[in-house]
């Protein structure tokens, strides 16, 4: 099961190395990283997406918390929260395509950034599987590019 963890941190340099470093000697796999600082600009937010048990959650808290500038962490896979990612990706059409593809763009709430007689680059921001499924859906076009960012996540109050 994947699990979203919230890492909240001191702003300062070497931090995040201090954070993945404890990913690679223990060899637990991170799915997604997203980092950014929070409104007080002395702290940031690890948003890390990692795909083991419970168990493995609780020793990676824990090992987490015993680092000196982790400050706080949630675990947010339970709990009532907001979840986004973002994506960019630039798709080769034919005119044959372009009505099918912008009923798609459609469909899943994308936003065209720009186009030409070629080409079409989409911007999507929604629940990480939308994303997913907005990428299956597509498919049968031809992908030039393509960047999609890690999750960010709130919890609601």
């Amino acid at each position: 099961m994947k699990h979203v963890l919230s890492v909240k941190v001191n702003n300062a340099a070497g931090v995040l190395s201090h954070v993945t470093g404890l990913f690679t000697r223990r060899s637990y796999n991170i799915d997604s990283l997203c980092v950014g600082e929070t409104h007080d600009p002395k702290y940031s937010v690890i948003t890390l997406v990692i795909d083991e048990d419970e168990t493995m959650i609780g020793q990676i808290t824990k090992q987490l918390l015993k680092l000196m500038d982790v400050i706080e962490i949630k675990n947010l896979t339970g709990e009532i929260s907001v979840k986004r990612e973002l994506l960019l990706i630039s798709i080769e059409i034919k005119k044959s395509e372009r009505a099918e593809l912008l009923m798609l763009s459609r469909l899943f709430e994308t936003s065209v950034i720009e186009m030409s007689d070629t080409q079409i680059l989409l911007q999507m921001v929604a629940e990480p599987r939308r994303v997913t499924h907005f990428l299956e859906a597509i498919q049968p076009f031809k992908v030039l590019h393509m960047a999609r960012t890690g999750v960010v996540a709130l919890a609601l109050p």
